[in-house]
């Protein structure tokens, strides 16, 4: 496990986006079917979009219809942390960078086998490298 990294605000504002920010770091979400991986199918490796972790595989990667990009599986478990949140009279679980914390999305129970989750993340949240 790679150590933790820890930033500012302003740190974070000066390596980011302003939607990068606001997903990443303030826990907010992209408007469905509007960001750059919901759709994406090129084979490769997503990672944390602060701090470069390796989250997710395209090995992964499914059409869950629901606009964002989703995956059965992380790359390592050990790679994402899991938080309740109760924002907006919903029961959901966030899913973060175990590395630098920031907010990836959430995970479900309704996703295809073999682990029957769907993690939804946001595309502001992930940069992707190809496999050559």
């Amino acid at each position: 496990m790679n150590r933790k990294i820890e930033k500012t605000d302003e740190e974070w504002r000066k390596l980011l986006t302003p939607e990068q920010f606001a997903v990443a770091r303030e826990k907010g979400t992209e408007r469905p079917f509007t960001g750059r991986y919901w759709d994406f199918h090129d084979k490769g490796v997503y990672l944390c979009v602060c701090c470069g972790n390796e989250l997710f595989s395209s090995d992964t990667k499914y059409d869950s219809g629901c606009g964002w990009p989703s995956f059965y599986a992380p790359l390592n478990e050990e790679h994402v942390e899991n938080a309740a949140d109760n924002s907006y009279g919903m029961r959901r679980i966030e899913v973060m960078c175990s590395r630098c914390g920031a907010h990836l999305g959430h995970v479900f129970d309704d996703g295809p086998q073999p682990t029957g989750l769907r993690y939804c993340m946001n595309s502001a949240s992930l940069n992707f490298v190809k496999k050559e």
